[in-house]
């Protein structure tokens, strides 16, 4: 057979591309991430790799300065970066999303004046919905937008906004006053322009510093504090208040591929180090890959990695095609992560004593996995969204 997750259907660029980024994983991410992720250093010239090679402008309309490829070329591109070095496809995953929200949802004006740099990576995208006394009821947003004259003035906090220090521009979710019976269309988008950097980074809008976490070094994850932020009308989404909510899920549904094609990259990396160890290492006269215990959980571990990848293309083509994805998305973003974080820890235990040690991938792998089971929605929410859809489809008669 061939190696494991490889993608039947794709056309002579998409190979091109993916095969240019594989290379560029093998050669800059994985000799640089562990010194990167223990020191939790920023990848700088990683990313100035990525801007070179057009990734930040991956799906962005060819009109526009990008590339015009496909979510499923995206999702794919992120499985390669991930299984590099999951921070890394954390830099450009907020800024996806909130160019796909910009290309689907914007006004003219506002693709016109956002896209091209989004293409080149000049301007750098954040997405905040959460909130630190919020967790997946998004309804329930506390951080307002009152509407003045000149515009609105924004007062609340945000939390766990990816890229939130090095980000230039926040898809920023809050609560407006627009007279609606539903919480959910009382939620408006605003497109935040800010600069890099910590502290009162505009007058009224102040990110405090990075968070410390467990894993998923490198990439900053921040609070954003906003104390009489004034904007203008213009900046909000589609200039349509009221919509953010539908705007922000349409992001989190082509989100939840992406989390599902990071969770594909780190168990392809999980499996690669495992099936490797498990031929050097020697117990007993042989290697324990010849032990059956040990070759029985590799053959777990493939299985597990090979369906988590269908499922993910499978989600990336229904969204690619214009269906409906939302049960799609769940169901992928479920089995990837929770396969994601099995697969590491097997891998972990196929390393013994060693997995243990900063010096092996695999340790960090396993503080990188956990976060996947969080990141766009926890696996109860995904269930929650999967058991709806359904029942919607299998209505009882009744």
């Amino acid at each position: 057979m061939a190696r494991l997750a490889q993608t039947a259907g794709l056309t002579d660029v998409q190979s091109e591309i993916l095969a240019t980024v594989r290379q560029f994983v093998d050669k800059e991410v994985i000799p640089r991430a562990q010194e990167l992720e223990h020191s939790d250093t920023y990848p700088a010239d990683i990313v100035e790799g990525m801007k070179e090679m057009g990734l930040f402008g991956l799906t962005i309309p060819e009109e526009h300065g990008g590339l015009g490829e496909s979510l499923l070329t995206y999702a794919l591109v992120v499985e390669e970066i991930a299984r590099g070095w999951m921070s890394v496809s954390g830099v450009i995953n907020t800024h996806f999303i909130v160019a796909h929200m910009i290309s689907r949802h914007g006004t003219a004006e506002q693709k016109q004046h956002f896209l091209p740099r989004m293409a080149t990576g000049e301007v750098r995208g954040s997405f905040s919905m959460s909130e630190p006394d919020l967790g997946s009821d998004v309804a329930a947003i506390k951080t307002r937008a009152r509407k003045t004259d000149d515009g609105y003035v924004i007062d609340g906090s945000k939390m766990w906004l990816t890229n939130g220090g090095s980000s230039t521009l926040i898809a920023l979710l809050v609560k407006t006053d627009e007279g609606a019976e539903k919480a959910h269309q009382n939620l408006t988008t605003f497109l935040v322009e800010k600069p890099e950097g910590f502290g009162e980074v505009a007058p009224g809008l102040t990110i405090p510093g990075k968070i410390d976490k467990m894993g998923y070094k490198g990439v900053d994850t921040t609070e954003a504090v906003f104390d009489g932020y004034e904007i203008g009308a213009d900046k909000v989404l589609g200039e349509a208040p009221g919509k953010g909510f539908a705007y922000m899920m349409d992001g989190v549904e082509v989100g939840r591929v992406n989390v599902a094609a990071r969770a594909c990259g780190i168990a392809i990396r999980a499996f690669e180090l495992a099936v490797e160890y498990a031929q050097q290492r020697k117990t007993f006269g042989k290697a324990i890959a010849e032990h059956q215990a040990i070759a029985f959980k590799l053959a777990e571990m493939a299985t597990k990695v090979e369906a988590a990848h269908l499922m993910m293309v499978n989600a990336a083509r229904l969204k690619d095609s214009g269906e409906r994805n939302d049960v799609e998305a769940g169901m992928a973003k479920l089995i990837a992560s929770e396969y994601c974080a099995e697969v590491t820890q097997d891998s972990f235990r196929i390393h013994g004593g060693y997995g243990y040690s900063k010096e092996y991938e695999i340790e960090r792998l396993m503080r990188e996995a956990p976060f996947l089971l969080i990141g766009e929605g926890t696996s109860e929410i995904q269930k929650t969204i999967i058991s709806r859809g359904l029942l919607r489809e299998y209505k009882s008669r009744n």
